[in-house]
């Protein structure tokens, strides 16, 4: 590659009204210490596991999904303090992982699908992911940062995972599977959290506080924390799925 088409890693990125064009290290106070709902729900979570019985606490599954949580905090805890090219990629990327181990723990645990159909199942939500990242809104229709390119501040690249949670939540229902109400739960907080995300730009000069512009991204990380550790506390609760003898599967996470 030329060097001059090489990528700088050490590009600032300003997205979000707390930062506005400051490059500091704090300049998203909030928006960096709120990451810590990732880390909380990763560490409650964990112990929560350890303090089933020995033949409940799961597997790898289970950790992966927990250390993924984790991950996300300190991910985004970089990108909103660096605020660069190569932290916008520590952010993004766990983010994505989580999202098809999730989506294939829900249809493989939950639903009990062959891996053939778990993989379809994958290979519609990535298809979905690259849709909804391609949808471009027009400047002043709910476009909040006026950029075609951002359609509704770029949360719209989060829809799939919402009716991702719906759909499956809504099949884990048919099937009286345990983990369904949580799932519903989730997208419901998991919603309000987008809501957060998107209006971020448009509260900006509606929310000063000494003389500092706040925002509401912040918010989209303590809601979106908490729809992750109910999506984990599914996966601990409901997420062991024995076979039934007709076929079926059963929910040994249930009582």
């Amino acid at each position: 590659m030329a060097h001059g088409c090489a990528m700088n890693w050490q590009q600032k990125i300003f997205r979000y009204c707390e930062r506005g064009g400051d490059a500091g290290f704090w300049a998203e106070p909030l928006n960096a210490i709120s990451n810590g709902a990732f880390t909380i729900a990763a560490v409650v979570a964990a112990v929560l596991l350890l303090r089933r019985p020995v033949g409940e606490r799961g597997g790898i599954a289970e950790w992966l999904l927990i250390a993924l949580t984790f991950i996300i905090g300190v991910g985004s805890f970089l990108f909103h303090t660096y605020a660069t090219l190569w932290a916008a990629r520590a952010d993004t990327i766990p983010i994505g992982i989580f999202m098809f181990a999730y989506v294939a723990y829900a249809l493989r645990r939950y639903l009990a699908l062959h891996w053939i159909f778990v993989l379809l199942g994958l290979g519609l939500f990535w298809l979905s992911l690259q849709f909804a990242g391609s949808i471009q809104c027009r400047a002043g229709l709910f476009a909040v940062t006026g950029n075609a390119r951002h359609c509704l501040n770029g949360t719209m690249t989060y829809a799939p995972a919402l009716v991702a949670m719906i759909v499956i939540g809504a099949f884990a229902a048919f099937r009286r599977q345990g983990a369904a109400p949580y799932l519903f739960a989730a997208a419901g907080v998991f919603f309000i959290s987008m809501l957060f995300r998107t209006v971020d730009w448009e509260t900006c000069s509606r929310s000063i506080v000494a003389g500092r512009t706040l925002g509401t991204h912040f918010l989209w990380h303590v809601f979106n924390g908490l729809a992750l550790f109910i999506l984990l506390l599914a996966a601990i609760r409901h997420g062991q799925v024995r076979p039934k003898a007709n076929g079926g599967a059963s929910d040994s996470g249930s009582r």
